[in-house]
């Protein structure tokens, strides 16, 4: 049976998250301090993505 080549690159999804604009690492932690400032369970997947996107950063 003959190889194939075959690009993953294409494949492999993005680890940046989707629905976060795009931020420098300061405007993103400011944003991550104002979401947190005041506990509201509404806001916890915007506080998820906005700590996935500094973690990006960090790696």
């Amino acid at each position: 049976m003959p190889d194939i080549q075959i690009d993953r690159a294409d494949q492999a999804p993005s680890i940046l998250p989707a629905d976060i604009p795009e931020l420098s690492d300061d405007q993103c932690l400011a944003c991550l301090a104002r979401a947190v400032e005041t506990p509201d369970s509404a806001r916890l997947d915007e506080v998820a993505a906005l700590i996935g996107r500094l973690a990006v950063a960090i790696e």
